[in-house]
């Protein structure tokens, strides 16, 4: 017996006493939701796949070009969604967004609110601090396992996987951003006769934004990291030929996967990028 083994804390039991009673008395809970996510991130897919590709990235490259104005993104926009038709991993670019993009709403739901009420309780962030870096932390295979076995193969054990690896992201940011907000300001809002929820609305969040969209991209980026690990337990996407040529050694198929993957994510933090201050006004005219 190892030095120490006969006082060894049995914590790694108690966790698996608590998923075994998670599973027992709450499978259907579990289950329902499961068919909820999963339909939900299925019907997201199927209505970018009825498109007709060539019209998607045509709607694409407008959305881009109307977001950020930038007509270098947006050629560069085009050609990296046709050389990912080119290269036969629509369908798989098209899953892999929808998942993305459910994880990102998700962790912004959940992490904004809570971002926003931990820098109003000190205290509270206190205590959510060592979760959130326990979350970023711990590696992901060991938060894969419970998850796996409360919502089995498929799309959802991934997405909530990737929410508790990427949902610390929106918190901190969000925390940071309203802790910023100049103490003058706040002051006259209240000589302005403002209530908490119209101080919250009005100069909080309006101040707070640039970091809380810095938090919503980061968690984009976070999120795209996972899409491999997604994929190992049955999540469709560009993860699984990553995976397959992981299993075969095929280094073809694992570069041009890995390519999709990153044109992707170049995409995403490109489009969802505030837009600079001279651009925003040289946009909004003289």
């Amino acid at each position: 017996m190892g030095v120490g083994l006969e006082h060894k804390l049995p914590l790694g039991e108690a966790v698996s006493r608590g998923v075994d009673w998670l599973t027992r008395h709450g499978a259907a809970y579990f289950d329902a939701l499961s068919v909820v996510l999963d339909g939900l991130i299925q019907g997201v897919t199927g209505a970018l796949l009825w498109f007709h590709p060539l019209v998607l990235i045509g709607l694409f490259t407008l959305l881009t070009h109307a977001l950020q104005r930038r007509w270098g993104l947006t050629l560069f926009c085009l050609a990296a969604l046709l050389l990912i038709l080119n290269l036969g991993y629509w369908q798989e670019t098209l899953e892999t967004l929808a998942l993305v993009l459910f994880a990102t709403l998700l962790c912004v739901a959940v992490g904004v609110p809570l971002g926003v009420l931990a820098a109003h309780r000190p205290g509270f962030y206190t205590l959510l601090r060592p979760l959130l870096d326990l979350m970023q932390t711990v590696p992901t295979f060991v938060y894969l396992i419970p998850t796996l076995t409360l919502f089995g193969l498929g799309a959802v054990p991934g997405l909530i996987s990737t929410v508790v690896f990427a949902i610390a992201a929106p918190i901190r940011l969000t925390c940071l951003g309203i802790r910023g907000v100049p103490r003058e300001l706040l002051d006259a809002g209240r000589a302005f006769g403002c209530s908490r929820r119209q101080l919250l609305i009005r100069i909080e969040l309006p101040h707070a934004m640039p970091s809380i969209a810095a938090g919503v991209t980061q968690c984009i980026m976070l999120s795209l990291s996972m899409v491999v690990i997604a994929a190992l337990v049955g999540a469709d996407g560009l993860g699984r030929p990553v995976v397959n040529a992981l299993n075969t050694a095929d280094v073809g198929l694992g570069f041009e996967a890995g390519l999709a993957i990153v044109l992707l994510a170049i995409l995403l933090d490109r489009v969802c990028r505030p837009p600079a201050p001279r651009q925003r006004q040289e946009a909004s005219g003289p």
